[in-house]
């Protein structure tokens, strides 16, 4: 389980890829993508099916991304998750958040059991919009739902 300061390092990190982000504007990874934007992160969209997301240039794959990327938010259906995080490790990126709000989300057991294998720092489940500042009510109330049921992010 992913503790509170994996949370916390990996929100400090500026540049991050974001492996799923949807086409439509209306979807929640599009809202988290432009939250994160907003806040000042160096988003990088990851599409297969996009060339461009938000007016950012929007890339097919980690491996088309040229420039280095510091974390990569996974938004994918969890059965892709596994290949994903094999191409964490092949692009040398040690810091993984593996999203989840509500049901599986992306999160797989194996392949969090292959990122810690394999030497990559990995928050598995949460949604980060939990852990922003000033965020909104909802956000808030699910991390204070979570924490009164045991599954948010122990301290460190």
């Amino acid at each position: 389980m992913s503790t509170i300061r994996d949370v916390e390092d990996f929100l400090a990190l500026r540049r991050i890829a974001i492996v799923g982000v949807s086409r439509d504007p209306k979807d929640f990874s599009r809202l988290l993508f432009r939250e994160m934007c907003d806040r000042g992160y160096e988003m990088v969209p990851i599409n297969r099916a996009a060339d461009e997301i938000d007016g950012r240039e929007c890339f097919h794959s980690l491996q088309a991304v040229k420039e280095s990327i510091e974390g990569v938010l996974v938004m994918t259906p969890f059965s892709a998750t596994r290949q994903i995080v094999a191409d964490c490790v092949a692009a040398g990126i040690r810091n993984v958040w593996i999203y989840r709000a509500g049901g599986q989300g992306a999160v797989s057991p194996e392949a969090t059991a292959f990122c810690k294998q394999n030497g990559i720092r990995v928050v598995d489940g949460h949604c980060p919009f939990m852990f922003f500042r000033g965020t909104e009510f909802v956000h808030r109330a699910h991390g204070f739902l979570l924490k009164i049921t045991r599954r948010y992010p122990a301290a460190a």
